[in-house]
């Protein structure tokens, strides 16, 4: 009989460290005992995977020693040739946990790919509760969330991304529809400049940053009011940060 693949939630922040007790007001404690009996892993990033154990570990043990823990490797560049390879001990009856770099596995994550694979071959998959930054972002913004949708990274070319922008706006105005976008966090302040100076003043536009953190900061206001405070040199406090992009054109 085939195991079983959890889908494991891991935090959103990479900064919580032993010396934290905030691990259970973000991840549920019974998630964090699944969590912990298993022993093998498929992972974003192994190391990350292993310090989010190590964190587990504090509250409840694990079934084996960490550096004795399976963690196989599953991220933007693996092949899907791959996939099965990662699944045979599921088949063969051992359960799996899979687990983000941050956040949920299999949205926005290369881990989709491996959940389809698992239900195409009749294995029980158990999506676990735990933090999404895009459904935490949705929440905190005010913008709709009865109809919304996720949209990856924009183009790195100006004039593409330009374009995409006045598309996704064009979208959000004729269906009433939220647009999410994230970016690499240190482009987040060319972001923000290309919405503000392509998208229509009244526009809202909520940046959502280090969600779930201490410096957790969600700001909803419309283009010409962010427009504004970067003519005089305010712009959040976002470099390097983990951000959500939200638009809502009216």
């Amino acid at each position: 009989m085939a195991g079983i693949l959890y889908l494991i939630p891991n935090t959103l922040s990479a900064a919580l460290s032993a010396a934290d007790d905030l691990l259970a007001s973000i991840i549920p404690d019974e998630v964090q005992k699944i969590t912990a009996r298993l022993d093998y892993f498929i992972a974003e990033n192994a190391k990350t995977a292993r310090a989010h154990l190590k964190l587990v570990s504090r509250n409840h043990p694990l079934a084996i020693a960490l550096q004795e823990i399976r963690i196989d490797e599953l991220n933007i560049n693996t092949d899907a040739a791959a996939l099965p390879a990662l699944l045979a001990p599921v088949l063969a009856g051992r359960d799996a946990g899979l687990i983000s770099e941050a956040g949920v596995p299999a949205v926005a994550d290369p881990g989709a790919n491996l959940v389809r694979l698992a239900h195409q071959h009749g294995i029980r998959v158990k999506p676990l509760v735990g933090p999404s930054s895009l459904l935490l972002a949705v929440m905190a913004s005010g913008l709709n969330g009865q109809s919304f949708a996720f949209n990856g990274y924009l183009p790195i070319d100006g004039g593409q991304r330009l374009k995409r922008i006045k598309t996704l706006e064009d979208r959000s105005r004729q269906e009433k529809q939220t647009q999410l976008f994230i970016e690499t966090p240190y482009r987040n302040l060319g972001l923000l400049e290309a919405l503000t100076s392509t998208c229509s003043p009244g526009t809202l536009v909520c940046i959502a940053t280090d969600l779930t953190t201490e410096e957790e900061s969600i700001r909803t206001q419309t283009a010409a009011q962010w427009k504004r405070e970067l003519a005089v040199g305010k712009s959040p406090d976002f470099h390097k940060k983990p951000t959500v992009f939200l638009l809502l054109a009216e």
